[in-house]
């Protein structure tokens, strides 16, 4: 899919990673896995979340609006990100991409 084939207004989203693979009231925990070429559809980010990468790819994030990103995720290395993204992932490296992404849910209420 191409930002030219994206309408902003009404984007199909997928899920954040392939599988959650823990999940409580603060925080779910995603593991992503991209093979060689393999893409993360288009997915919208609610939550502020961390990026584990467990190894480490060159990636390119594609947002909405176009914006090509280069992001080369080195193993062991740790992002954090502000909610409100939409972009796909795409390993565009010759390495398979492992990591965990953590979203923070909102805090419960005192």
């Amino acid at each position: 899919m191409s930002a030219a084939e994206i309408d902003p207004a009404d984007p199909e989203l997928g899920p954040v990673g392939q599988e959650i693979v823990y999940e409580n009231d603060r925080v779910r925990v995603w593991h992503i896995r991209l093979e060689p070429g393999e893409r993360q559809p288009l997915h919208r980010h609610d939550h502020p979340y961390l990026v584990v990468a467990v190894q480490g790819a060159k990636n390119v994030v594609q947002t909405v609006d176009g914006t090509r990103i280069d992001a080369e995720e080195p193993s062991g290395g740790v992002v954090f990100r502000e909610p409100g993204a939409t972009h796909m992932l795409t390993n565009v490296g010759d390495t398979t991409y492992l990591a965990r992404l953590v979203e923070l849910k909102q805090p419960p209420a005192r």
